[in-house]
């Protein structure tokens, strides 16, 4: 895969209003219970459900602050749950049961992405054995690793988010000391987060009694992986070669072959009945039989950036989730500016002490290592190549601080540099 292309840099300074006390603090107490190993979703969702991020969001039901000026919401949105938010300030401009515990398939590999992303170093290489595929669900959706073959842990991660490959997630996670670990870890990293409403049991999301997230906690997961360089790049990459398996040539040689993979997020690599989406930049899609369709993605567009999370739309048209995310996406952008919002995305709860540290960058490249820049101003992201003929669209989400000033106002101060070729991009 070639080396990223810098892009222009354009910095947007942002300074949230002042926030409620109850927004600002919310304490792990406001968390609703977490699930039971046989707890399962329920058909309507529950009266008492977590307020972390706003007492709003806590409420079932659509939550708007509709005035004049204010687009009116898309009538023909049918997801149990969905959450439309700024990506820099944190503002939640609108949610439907935003923090309703829901399966929450492959976007749960998000949450595996932004822990285990920063072990290994991308030119790792790694030879796998019968055991790294062992457990793997039945009907998983995989990339096509293969027993006795190398691959770096660039190509597995091309693996996870490209092709959502359950395989490529459990190679990855018995090289961080197994399936059991991984999840621990994943749990814990949610905990920090402040993503209450998620329990990990499969580092894939693969369904399981008790797994569960909600679109509020995906779209906290997916901005706190868009910090990371990696992630980026990785989530917006359309397309790459893959390396094949290793077979005998016509004399006699070994010759390994790669062919082609493409992102299965159809705003991103658009369909027959979809096109791309007008500045889309990532992050992950999901299906299973007990969590249906789930997506949360990213986009900018005049200077907005949005992160929307749909889950599990009732209709059962084809990319109906992709259809009812591009609506949202749109009703946001026009609202964007113009609504007052109805809760925020919380920082995680280290926040505050990481921001005291001068020349915080934007650690989380793959081995841990940031965008190469030590400096008190968050480094700037990239676009990247995607190795064919597609072009992976990164965008420069960098890890600018979070700072908690005495007076209770969060700082956000972010870099949000995109490729012209995002910008140029509309739909067919």
């Amino acid at each position: 895969m070639p080396a990223p292309k810098k892009t222009a840099r354009r910095s947007l300074l942002v300074t949230s209003a002042v926030l409620s006390s109850l927004a600002l603090t919310a304490p792990v107490s406001h968390a609703a219970p977490k699930p039971s190993p046989s707890t399962s979703p329920s058909a309507t969702p529950p009266a008492n459900m977590s307020t972390v991020g706003g007492e709003r969001l806590g409420r079932p039901g659509t939550q708007v602050n509709l005035a004049s000026g204010v687009p009116v919401l898309p009538k023909d949105v049918s997801a149990r749950s969905w959450v439309v938010a700024d990506a820099e300030t944190g503002d939640v401009l609108a949610a439907h049961n935003a923090h309703w515990r829901l399966a929450p398939a492959s976007t749960m590999k998000m949450l595996f992405a932004d822990t285990v992303l920063p072990k290994f170093p991308k030119t790792m290489e790694h030879k796998v054995v019968p055991s790294d595929l062992a457990d793997i669900g039945s009907g998983s959706s995989m990339v096509g690793i293969k027993e006795g073959e190398t691959y770096t842990v660039h190509d597995l991660w091309l693996g996870v988010f490209l092709r959502s490959g359950n395989d490529a997630v459990h190679v990855l996670s018995k090289m961080n000391q197994g399936l059991k670990n991984t999840v621990e870890e994943m749990n814990e990293h949610a905990e920090e987060l402040q993503a209450l409403d998620t329990h990990a049991v499969s580092p894939d999301g693969y369904d399981a009694p008790g797994q569960v997230s909600s679109a509020y906690d995906l779209t906290l997961i997916a901005r706190s992986g868009l910090q990371k360089k990696d992630f980026r790049e990785y989530c917006s990459t359309v397309t790459a070669k893959f390396p094949g398996e290793t077979k005998k040539g016509k004399k006699g040689k070994s010759v390994r072959e790669s062919f082609e993979i493409q992102n299965t997020n159809r705003l991103l690599a658009g369909d027959s009945d979809i096109p791309v989406y007008q500045g889309i930049a990532g992050v992950k899609n999901g299906n299973t039989t007990n969590a249906g369709a789930t997506f949360t993605g990213v986009a900018e567009r005049d200077g907005k950036v949005l992160l929307v999370t749909v889950m599990n739309p009732e209709k059962s048209e084809h990319n109906e989730v992709y259809k009812e995310t591009a609506r949202l996406f749109d009703w946001g952008f026009k609202a964007a500016g113009k609504v007052q919002p109805v809760g925020e995305l919380v920082p995680p709860k280290s926040a505050v002490q990481a921001s005291a540290q001068p020349g915080a960058n934007d650690a989380g490249e793959a081995g841990g290592s940031g965008d190469g820049q030590k400096s008190s101003k968050p480094a700037v992201g990239a676009s990247a190549a995607s190795g064919s003929s597609g072009v992976g669209i990164a965008l420069g989400i960098t890890g600018g601080v979070l700072v908690l000033l005495a007076a209770g106002v969060f700082l956000v101060n972010r870099r949000w540099p995109l490729p012209d070729l995002v910008r140029r991009r509309s739909r067919p």
